[in-house]
């Protein structure tokens, strides 16, 4: 709060970018949290939250004839601009902004201060709905090929690594310390998917540090135990993610990639996914675009093209595809890496099991193979989205990009996976929202040294209570493409630019409803009628046919009618009536006579929350029995008539 120099500020407009309707006036507040924006119409009063976790950059733009705009642009693509009227306020915000907006240690951020209400034990029990222990059971591991190491504990051979990791059996702690030390950041291989079908395995580690002619006869060692670990297979791919260039560049500086000299049996592979500094520039480059007002068609596809955007999600989604088809086709293990082995390596080994496993195209493995592929394995979240003040050269859209892949697949599979894309937006808002713990750190050390799991909360437990909101309703457990493994086609005419997340809060450019979210408006509707249908239906089967014998109330009536009690009579549904043996038809709501109803009791009082379905209000209990017969005359006399009124008004009463 000390931060704050102006709490209020009153009169404030913000813009709408794209549509051209009058700008809205209202309240400015600033709180140790949020920039609140309250509209002054006292019939809507709609509020405008802004996390300062999510705030990229404030921009103080020249004072003008209307006030000083304030241009405030966010990492999950949402660009607010206000003009507040005096120059000395807007000056106050935006020095308050970009304090709030760039805390320098951990302890100020938004999830050590969210807490909701919930009972004592449950913090805990949401941050052990991903077991990664039972993950890898899921995967056959540990088994005759592979064990658990204890290696790093203490994280001593790898401060980056989780302190549980699966390597080949017959590896021992001198061949992994020896390969530790030959890998930069200490990050040697280890296994991250095993295939129980063909024991082929994906392996991942950082760049060897081999310059122009070093070796290392322990990771040489550890490389050849991999390849062993695959009986079927006398060779093992080694699959490098960077441009060959930059790879040959690294050797001037001690490090490099794999000589196939030295390590037997291996098939070396370039992809050529760029560094974080290029995709930095892409992306700002595909936002420059996404904020051209009234782009011309040249314009935008011009723009579009010289991001380079699509360009470098098809080069990622080329190396999952390559190492998905050395698994499942070739029946190979392969070693993944890139320079320090948490950017590139995290994105393509996690899309390549998105291809193979089923799995993680549900709800509850897409969240376990967030947290395995990224989180245990020191994905740089703070350096990469900015949580803490710190080097813009570290900060890269790297976790953006794997779900701009996973999109393009749900595009191209829309039967394969079980969310649906407001499933994907919401993760990636909340890992720049600093709101849940999981993706604030840059490893499982430091997750621990914070107490992450004992002061804050987890995102997956509220994800998983809302499941119902992230459901694909074309998603079915027995369809082809959910079963199989996916073989997405790649031709530059499969990718296509992700509207709904670039520009999801420019609602101007949504001109009408999607088709999953049509979908999903259908399926929720329909799943509330069929909850009514089968409270309904447990109503109705507590209405057996002696209750309604026993507990009928007697009602003399001039003509001896029959009720069908019938379990498979519904509200609405014409009723049989008989007359001297002759059927007849009841008649509809539409030709009764409003003045009079009959009433019949049908259950005893203690038992007043059952319902009778008849011609009327189901809630209510009440049969309309007064109708007309076919021939057009009255079925009941006057004096009927007055009885049964009587009944109706006096039973109406006591049911209710």
């Amino acid at each position: 709060m000390e931060h704050i120099r102006t709490p209020k500020v009153e009169n404030v407009r913000m813009l709408d970018r794209v549509s051209s309707k009058k700008a809205s006036v209202g309240s400015l507040y600033l709180t140790a949290t949020h920039l609140i924006f309250v509209e002054n119409l006292s019939d809507s009063r709609k509020e405008t939250w802004i996390l300062h976790s999510q705030i990229c950059a404030v921009e103080k733009q020249a004072t003008t004839a209307t006030g000083c705009p304030l241009l405030i642009r966010c990492k999950n693509f949402q660009v607010i601009q206000f003009i507040i009227s005096q120059e000395r306020d807007c000056h106050d915000i935006y020095i308050s902004l970009i304090r709030l907006s760039r805390p320098v240690k951990y302890e100020e951020l938004y999830c050590f201060s969210f807490n909701p209400k919930q009972e004592g034990n449950e913090r805990e029990r949401g941050w052990n709905l991903t077991d990664l222990k039972a993950e890898y059971k899921r995967m056959g591991v540990p088994n005759n090929l592979w064990q658990v190491s204890h290696a790093n504990r203490d994280y001593g051979v790898c401060d980056t690594y989780p302190t549980e990791l699966y390597v080949p059996k017959s590896v021992s702690t001198p061949v992994i310390v020896g390969s530790s030390k030959f890998r930069s950041r200490g990050r040697f291989p280890v296994l991250c998917y095993f295939c129980q079908d063909n024991n082929a395995a994906i392996c991942r580690s950082s760049q060897p540090l081999s310059g122009f002619s070093a070796r290392c006869l322990e990771d040489e060692q550890m490389l050849q135990a991999i390849r062993k670990s695959n009986p079927g297979r006398d060779f093992l791919y080694v699959v490098d993610t960077r441009p060959k260039l930059n790879a040959m560049a690294n050797r001037a500086a001690g490090k490099g990639y794999e000589n196939e000299d030295n390590y037997s049996n291996i098939k070396f592979h370039f992809i050529g996914i760029e560094n974080i500094h290029v995709m930095r520039n892409s992306l700002q480059k595909l936002l420059d675009v996404c904020e051209l007002r009234s782009p011309s068609m040249s314009d935008f596809l011009w723009g579009l093209e010289n991001s380079g955007w699509l360009k470098h999600i098809k080069a990622i989604m080329d190396a999952g595809i390559f190492i998905a088809k050395a698994v499942a086709e070739e029946a190979a293990s392969v070693l993944v890496h890139c320079s320090d082995g948490w950017d590139r390596t995290a994105q393509v080994c996690s899309i390549a099991g998105l291809l193979l496993d089923p799995f993680y195209r549900t709800l509850k493995g897409f969240m376990v193979l967030i947290e395995k592929d990224w989180v245990s394995f020191g994905h740089k979240f703070n350096h990469r989205y900015s949580h803490l003040d710190g080097d813009p050269r570290e900060v890269s859209p790297v976790i953006d990009q794997f779900f701009d892949c996973v999109w393009q697949l749900m595009e191209q599979f829309p039967c394969a996976f079980e969310f649906n894309e407001r499933f994907l937006v919401h993760i990636h808002h909340h890992i720049y929202s600093c709101q849940f713990g999981n993706f604030i750190c840059n490893s499982n050390k430091e997750s621990k040294e914070l107490r992450i799991q004992e002061k804050t909360q987890s995102l997956w437990p509220h994800l998983w209570k809302n499941g119902v909101d992230y459901k694909n309703p074309l998603y079915r457990q027995n369809h082809s493409q959910t079963q199989g493994v996916l073989r997405p086609h790649t031709a530059p005419s499969n990718f296509r630019f992700w509207r709904s997340m670039y520009n999801r809060f420019e609602k101007g450019m949504h001109p009408r409803q999607s088709v999953t979210e049509f979908l999903m408006a259908v399926k929720e509707e329909t799943q509330q009628l069929e909850d009514e249908l089968e409270i309904l239906e447990e109503k109705l089967g507590r209405l057996d046919q002696s209750q309604l014998r026993n507990r009928k109330v007697e009602i003399k009536l001039p003509h001896k009618l029959e009720i069908s009690t019938s379990d498979q009579c519904l509200a609405n549904t014409p009723q049989d009536y008989t007359d001297n043996g002759k059927p007849f038809t009841s008649c509809s709501p539409s030709q009764a006579d409003e003045d009079s109803e009959t009433t019949i009791l049908t259950h005893d009082m203690k038992h007043s929350d059952t319902d009778l379905s008849g011609n009327s209000d189901q809630e209510s209990g009440v049969a309309d029995l007064n109708c007309r017969s076919p021939s057009g005359g009255d079925f009941l006399s006057s004096d009927d008539n007055k009885n049964l009124s009587a009944y109706s008004e006096e039973l109406a009463f006591a049911v209710a």
